[in-house]
């Protein structure tokens, strides 16, 4: 798969051909996806920071296929709820790129409240 177009009708009509659309409502998608997330999560816990930053090849396999899983349900949550993806990641680039100026927050990780 090449764009993100075409990962949101593979899902789609993987959910379709199993008819799974009835249950794929934004709520149950949303409550789905927080649990793929906390799976990711799982996969790093108990890691130091160094050991999360060099991962065996079964931990990176492991960490691949829950950001896949929560990618498809973001993918599916977004479709759902007829949202462009794309199009919202650029909106909320610029409105983080306001809300932590360059000059402002170089190095820092406090949050744009904090400024």
């Amino acid at each position: 798969m090449k764009d993100l177009e075409e990962v949101r009708a593979r899902v789609a009509e993987f959910a379709s051909e199993r008819d799974w659309d009835k249950f794929h409502s934004p709520k149950n998608l949303a409550m789905a996806l927080s649990v793929e997330v906390a799976e990711l999560v799982e996969t790093f816990q108990w890691l130091t920071e160094a050991e999360s930053s060099s991962l065996s090849i079964e931990q990176l396999a492991a960490v691949g296929h829950e950001i896949a899983d929560v990618q498809v349900y973001l993918v599916r949550l977004a479709d759902r709820l007829g949202v462009d993806i794309l199009q919202l990641v650029e909106e909320k680039m610029r409105l983080n790129a306001h809300k932590y100026p360059v000059l402002k927050v170089r190095g820092s990780a406090k949050k744009y409240t904090e400024y």
